[in-house]
């Protein structure tokens, strides 16, 4: 997998590089597609996030973070390598285009004895700012939606976030991490993979 989105990416990057214009749209999210999938919930790549259902405003300063190197690629470097080639543009147009797309439903296992203290930690915690992606409010949001994310990704997002890899937007959610201990992050992580 991570060939072909190593190819995908050079693809991408000789069609960007070697037009005068800008690429279409069809050609920025082909190197989406590579890692992501056609649907945007990067099936199979656990590692890799749910990007649909999410507001478009979100997706563009998650972009942004990556692309300012707020958020750092350790796992899988071709993120940070395509979006070094987007322009701002490019962005919107890539973050209006999967905000429009509808999350799907991924089915992965959780441990049902989690789910409810994770629900209270994420009521305590998170609530405030996070929200399901089918919440009428979710554009209003402050946080992207964490509901239905792949666990492996937000065991990952979430240590990071705790030991300092990534770096923390709002003051707030600095501070409810740092309230966590390693047993809440796995209950809030099943917790949202129930949804």
């Amino acid at each position: 997998m991570r060939k072909t989105c190593l190819l995908t990416l050079l693809m991408a990057s000789a069609i960007l590089t070697g037009a005068p214009a800008r690429a279409e749209a069809p050609t920025i999210v082909a190197a989406c597609k590579a890692c992501h999938a056609e649907d945007g919930s990067g099936v199979g790549i656990h590692f890799v996030p749910v990007i649909t259902g999410i507001p478009a405003a979100h997706i563009e300063e998650a972009l942004y973070a990556y692309k300012d190197g707020a958020r750092q690629c350790v796992t899988e470097p071709a993120m940070c390598q395509t979006v070094a080639l987007l322009t701002d543009e490019d962005i919107a147009d890539l973050a209006e285009l999967y905000s429009q797309l509808e999350r799907p439903s991924l089915n992965e296992p959780y441990d049902e004895s989690l789910v409810g203290r994770g629900e209270q930690l994420h009521n305590t915690h998170c609530a405030r700012c996070h929200v399901p992606p089918d919440e009428p409010d979710v554009a209003d949001a402050l946080g992207y939606p964490l509901h239905g994310q792949h666990p492996v990704y937000l065991r990952y997002a979430l240590q990071a976030y705790r030991d300092g890899t990534r770096e923390h937007l709002l003051e707030q959610m600095k501070e409810k991490m740092d309230l966590l201990e390693d047993s809440d992050v796995e209950a809030l992580v099943n917790y949202y993979a129930s949804y």
